[in-house]
């Protein structure tokens, strides 16, 4: 296992559409477990396999390592079944736009399929930070970063702290 270098936004993979990945091989085990090992070094709750240059739909979790016990999650091809619960406003960071925080929202919870390193298909419902975890990292496989859920003035105030704080 090796930690991989995570891209900065506005690298162009963080904007692409990732793609299946299919079957499950050593391949996808092992970046899989570099992805793991980089998420809990970087240190983050989750991440997307496009943040480490691999447009491909995969993305790894851990809600409440920080808190306790470690208990990774690895989604490949994950797929929304449906949304619960009332858009809940949370504020969220992300390793590809490190230092910024911004208030996203989101749905409560989410029924999640997805299938596990052994190829098998799992289902989950979602709720609080697990939920808000796994719909960010989502939005990695489809090219959404944080900035892209924010409005006009609340986007533009974002952008320049990010750019000062790069520059």
């Amino acid at each position: 296992m090796s930690v991989l270098p995570i891209l900065t936004w506005p690298d162009s993979v963080l904007t692409q559409k990732a793609a299946p990945v299919g079957a499950v091989d050593d391949g996808v085990r092992a970046l899989a477990a570099d992805m793991l090992e980089t998420m809990y070094d970087a240190p983050g709750r989750g991440l997307a396999a496009p943040q480490v240059g691999v447009l491909m739909r995969l993305f790894v979790m851990d809600a409440g390592w920080k808190d306790g016990e470690r208990a990774p999650v690895v989604c490949i091809d994950p797929e929304v079944l449906g949304y619960s619960g009332e858009e809940v406003p949370f504020e969220e960071g992300c390793l590809s736009i490190p230092g910024i925080k911004a208030t996203i929202l989101r749905p409560a919870g989410l029924r999640l399929a997805w299938t596990d390193l052994d190829g098998a298909r799992v289902i989950a419902a979602l709720d609080g930070v697990p939920a808000r975890v796994a719909l960010h990292e989502l939005d990695h496989l489809d090219g959404i970063v944080i900035f892209d859920r924010l409005g006009p003035e609340t986007r533009a105030a974002a952008l320049a702290e990010y750019q000062a704080a790069t520059a």
